[in-house]
């Protein structure tokens, strides 16, 4: 059974609502893979355990965090906006000419601190910031969230190589395991599976949980945060997550919803 906790899950709908009206607005792609990993995000930003309260201040470097799955870039600014880290107006003009809001992460943006429209790299920044934290004596958290797919990709096992070499303890990874990518199921495109026996004969801590359980995700910040260890999070997802017809539907992967289906949408999130 999903223990709930009704803050975060009000946080929640909230934020696939102000999402599905982005993309519907937009008419973007990739909603179905922003939606299956938003529980991820707002416990990251939003739960008591957080550690992301001085996140990607270039001017006073601290807690980091890298969206290496950049294709759910639209989640994201959902909850930067939340944050108040951009503005409402900055946040409607996703996608438009001259908007920084791209459909990938732009640097340009408060809040972002690496471009991750090209997929594989994201873990890579991380090392290099716990590197760095690690020469320099200092103690801060980096946090990075990948898709399933994503893990097709060589650099991200040359990063999962190089950070227990490095003993490079401060860095904890959620992969948005959504049992899909672009065109297929992930496992049908190359053999994910087990993909925690994969990640722990690299010498990381794995833990596999409901991705879409805030208690689950709650007990990961605060356990990290207790003891530090290079940590990989398999957050079992639903691609669509929240919206019925959307779930497990790779469809969502492109498609951007109509005026009906928006509607439809309100109604399921019980915003209306």
């Amino acid at each position: 059974m999903i223990r709930k906790n009704k803050k975060l899950e009000k946080i929640a709908n909230e934020l696939r609502l102000d999402l599905v009206k982005l993309v519907h607005k937009s008419k973007t792609a990739h909603l179905g893979s922003s939606l299956s990993c938003m529980d991820i995000l707002v416990t990251l930003y939003f739960s008591k355990f957080g550690l992301l309260k001085s996140l990607n201040n270039r001017n006073n470097p601290t807690n980091t965090f890298t969206l290496s799955k950049g294709h759910a870039a639209p989640a994201l600014y959902t909850v930067l906006k939340k944050r108040k880290i951009i503005s409402n107006k900055l946040l409607n003009s996703y996608s438009e000419p001259g908007s920084p809001l791209e459909e990938h992460p732009n640097p340009k943006i408060k809040g972002v601190l690496v471009a991750s429209g090209s997929l594989g790299h994201g873990l890579s920044f991380a090392a290099g910031f716990s590197l760095s934290d690690k020469i320099n004596n200092k103690k801060y958290y980096h946090f990075v969230l990948m898709s399933d797919g994503e893990c097709n990709e060589g650099s991200v096992w040359e990063a999962a190589m190089f950070i227990p070499g490095k003993k490079l303890n401060n860095i904890l990874v959620f992969i948005d395991c959504n049992q899909w990518q672009a065109t297929d199921r992930t496992k049908d495109v190359l053999k994910f599976e087990p993909i925690s026996d994969k990640w722990k004969s690299f010498g990381w801590k794995v833990k596999e949980i409901n991705g879409h359980n805030f208690k689950a995700l709650e007990k990961v910040l605060k356990e990290f945060k207790k003891k530090p260890s290079a940590t990989v999070v398999i957050c079992r997802t639903i691609k669509g997550k929240g919206i019925s017809f959307m779930e497990n539907n790779n469809l969502w992967h492109y498609r951007s919803p109509n005026n009906i289906e928006l509607e439809k949408a309100k109604k399921e999130l019980k915003i209306l």
